[in-house]
């Protein structure tokens, strides 16, 4: 007979145990009375909760009234190096790379690299994500101080190392670049939290010859290309002007648009390109929040799901949390199209549920690691608490969960069947030390970067609007 062990970190802490919680979420929505096993870091057992008990006898039970366990969210597209500045970019006209992050990240050294990126896992981790993709920084020094930060705070990530050889920072000689590139898909084992991948910071930073070697690469190794594709007008008229092709038909052109392309955003797509990203097997990162703080456009994901396109859900490092990004998700594309079709759904609340899981796993190359609960993939997921004002009565989980969840009811989150954090906080590292670090070094690392920045902070803002006529 199993044994039947009481809810808390210690239960979770055990080799191997059964979770059997009120409702648990599957491929085909949430279901009742569903255990899932773990073990040795994977799903082993999943199904009713009678019958793995009786197939796991050796391992405990955790009874989980009032709760749901779900997977871990993903987000497609990250900036794990720029946590010291999100506020910085707040109010700022599109395009704050050039002004923003590629000043900042340049001033950063691998012990802030370290303290940035480690703290960026905190703040996904306790949204709810347990894979990250991190586009690459174009900090000086060694891309693997952020593998070892998303590691020691139990953070699966999917780790960029950037290839431009025309500009956009780490710019240099091609075959150097190159034999760099593939030392870094070389460099992280099978099976651990770090996958490698490449990526190109926006497609005019890059010859053809590199976008087209790039993207070789990865699709040979297995691996995802990144690249920041028609986010902005003035990126889609450079590309325009300089090669006579908007950037996703340029990729197209030079054989870098494929089953191993993430296109970061994606926003000013015309139909043309959305057939060629349908044509190609390219996956999208759709990111929300991006598009309401600072974009130019919303990606047409809902457009982009129907013709088959592969989408995620990214934060860009806006902010990372998991259950405002599904809600955003929904909304923006209502605002940007809902409203002016009709459509009343949008896409329906499992929609962005299976963006923000498993649609986002196959858009980042790892369906067969993680973003659902199968027997054999790893055991990244969340317990969730259901016991909640907001979802009381309870009507229509999915809907629930995209419009009213909260990352405060996110009681556990595993990484690799390991518990990372209980109820927001980790239990094996003292995240408060790391944040007193980081407001020690944040204010000279951002003093030290040449920031421009076109409008001062809000206070500077509101005094600099006073006896006038503005709001």
């Amino acid at each position: 007979m199993t044994l039947a062990v009481s809810f808390g970190p210690d239960a979770l802490a055990a080799p191997g145990f059964i979770l059997e919680p009120d409702y648990t979420l599957l491929p085909e929505g949430p279901v009742r009375a569903c255990a899932v096993a773990v073990e040795a870091g994977r799903i082993a057992d999943l199904g009713p909760g009678a019958a793995v008990a009786a197939r796991r006898p050796d391992l405990p039970r955790i009874a989980l009234p009032d709760r749901l366990v779900m997977p871990g969210l993903i987000d497609a597209h990250h900036h794990l190096t720029q946590s010291f500045g999100k506020a910085l970019a707040f109010g700022e006209p599109s395009e704050i790379f050039r002004r923003i992050w590629v000043p900042l990240e340049g001033s950063l050294d691998d012990e802030i690299v370290h303290a940035s990126a480690k703290l960026a896992a905190l703040e996904s981790l306790r949204g709810g994500f347990t894979t990250v993709v991190d586009a690459g920084t174009r900090a000086a020094g060694d891309v693997g101080t952020i593998a070892h930060a998303t590691e020691a705070a139990g953070l699966r990530c999917v780790l960029g190392f950037i290839c431009n050889d025309l500009g956009g920072g780490k710019a240099g000689d091609p075959d150097a670049i190159l034999a760099a590139a593939d030392a870094h898909l070389a460099r992280f084992p099978a099976g651990g939290l770090t996958h490698p991948s490449l990526a190109v910071s926006i497609p005019e930073v890059a010859s053809d010859r590199m976008l087209g070697a790039v993207a070789a690469r990865c699709r040979e190794a297995g691996a995802v290309f990144q690249t920041h594709a028609n986010e902005h007008l003035v990126a889609v008229e450079r590309s325009l002007v300089a090669r006579g092709e908007r950037p996703i038909e340029h990729l197209d052109r030079v054989g870098a648009l494929g089953p191993a392309t993430l296109l970061a955003h994606a926003t000013l797509v015309t139909p043309s390109e959305l057939a060629r990203l349908a044509g190609s097997g390219a996956a999208v990162a759709y990111n929300p929040v991006a598009t309401a703080w600072k974009g130019n456009a919303a990606a047409p994901a809902l457009d982009m799901i129907a013709r088959g396109i592969p989408v995620g859900l990214g934060t860009d490092g806006t902010r990372s949390d998991g259950f405002r990004l599904l809600d955003a998700a929904e909304t923006v594309q209502r605002l940007a199209f809902g409203l002016a079709t009709g459509d009343s759904s949008c896409g329906g609340g499992w929609t962005w549920l299976e963006a923000g899981t498993a649609g986002g796993a196959r858009a980042v190359g790892l369906a067969g690691v993680t973003g659902t609960l199968a027997p054999g993939l790893a055991a990244d997921l969340l317990v969730v608490d259901l016991a909640v004002p907001e979802l009381r009565p309870s009507w229509d989980l999915p809907w629930e969960l995209v419009r009213l969840g909260n990352r405060d009811q996110i009681e556990a989150v595993l990484v690799a069947g390991r518990l990372r954090l209980w109820r927001g906080w980790p239990i094996d590292w003292d995240a408060r030390a790391l944040m007193e670090a980081v407001a020690a070094r944040a204010e000279t690392a951002v003093a030290a970067a040449p920031i421009q920045r076109v409008h001062p902070v809000s206070s500077m803002h509101r005094a600099g609007r006073r006896g006038s006529s503005l709001p």
